[in-house]
């Protein structure tokens, strides 16, 4: 079985990140190619954070001075088990428990979090000299919004803490933040960050499936599909590229063979604005909407999109395959507190434009 990808490394601090244990002498030095490795990794797109049994400000002090501090998300520096800070930090960053890799140096607490958490990968960090060239680190493409997603992940937290300082309703809260959603036509520029995206995309995949640069090419240069790519930004920044969709564009009906949206905003209530979309163009076009959907174990929450937005089953089979259909009778409004913005070329191809200007 092939391995997932890693997304996130979570480190330990004494022996591990630095040679000597903090809390017995102050004066602990970083191991040889520990800053060049971190660094090189965030370059990457690979998300940093801790799980240590440490004083946090004398830890947090100690990564500040080695000037470390800024690559780490939601570092857990406390006295509690390695398995609850893996636990928090993996729904701090909502990915998958088998795209984390824990580093110890102690094989008790690697055997604690393996036992807690079996999907989670364990490496004695004995070996972190050769976490560069380990294949689950080196991604085929390093995109645009591979190389800023510390960033964006770093802007989130500003955004969850504002949230939680803000006094009133939740969609008050949306409506600050001045959120804008872009739709276009993919071009080839896009191409890495969209194979990247089906790749990397697991619960809010609606197939599951991966698609390859050249793949993705094809399709776009053909009449037959429209590939779709949309990006979020607010007041914090950009959200980067963070959603697609496939479309193939029959003669009667459009089938979606493809959608997937970024977990990362979930909680922004933009995850039926694409499928919104879609479904308005269809009507608009006096085409059928069909879509597929593939249950993973891990995509359910996509399979529930599909039906909050009005569509029904109308085939599936025993290995969870479905067919889904919309009647576009009722299709849900984007949200006010979503400025929309189409940059899509039109969905009809070059007859079907040609015999409307005659």
């Amino acid at each position: 079985m092939e391995q997932k990808e890693i997304k996130c490394i979570v480190w330990d601090l004494d022996h591990t990140i630095w040679d000597g244990i903090l809390a017995e002498a102050d004066d602990v030095q970083v191991k040889p190619g520990i800053f060049e490795i971190i660094k090189t990794l965030d370059e990457r797109g690979i998300l940093h954070s801790i799980a240590s049994k440490n004083d946090h400000d004398m830890a947090m002090a100690k990564l500040q001075e080695f000037g470390l501090e800024q690559y780490f998300l939601y570092p857990e520096i406390h006295w509690n088990a390695k398995s609850f800070s893996i636990d928090q930090i993996q729904r701090n960053i909502n990915i998958g428990m088998d795209s984390i890799l824990f580093i110890d140096d102690q094989e008790f607490e690697l055997e604690e979090v393996k036992n807690e958490h079996p999907e989670v990968n364990c490496l004695n960090s004995k070996d972190y000299l050769n976490l560069l060239d380990e294949p689950r680190l080196n991604p085929r493409f390093i995109t645009i919004d591979s190389a800023r997603r510390r960033k964006m992940y770093q802007d989130d937290y500003k955004r969850k803490e504002a949230e939680k300082d803000y006094q009133g309703p939740s969609e008050e809260f949306l409506a600050s933040l001045n959120m804008k959603f872009t739709i276009s036509t993919a071009q080839e520029e896009d191409l890495k960050r969209a194979e990247e995206l089906t790749i990397r995309t697991n619960q809010l995949n609606a197939t599951g499936r991966s698609f390859s640069y050249e793949e993705l090419d094809y399709i776009r240069q053909s009449d037959e599909y429209k590939l779709l790519v949309c990006e979020l930004e607010d007041r914090y920044g950009s959200y980067g590229k963070i959603g697609l969709a496939l479309l193939h564009l029959k003669e009667g009906e459009w089938l979606l063979e493809m959608l997937l949206m970024s977990c990362r905003v979930v909680s922004r209530g933009v995850g039926t604005v694409l499928l919104s979309y879609i479904l308005n163009e269809a009507k608009n076009n006096g085409k059928a909407l069909l879509a597929n959907f593939k249950d993973t174990g891990r995509n359910r929450m996509m399979f529930v999109s599909f039906r909050f937005s009005g569509f029904k089953e109308k085939h599936s089979d025993e290995e969870g395959n479905y067919v889904l259909e919309h009647d576009l009778q009722s299709i849900q409004e984007i949200p006010e507190y979503i400025e929309l913005y189409d940059q899509t070329k039109s969905f009809m191809n070059r007859g079907e434009m040609s015999e409307l200007s005659q």
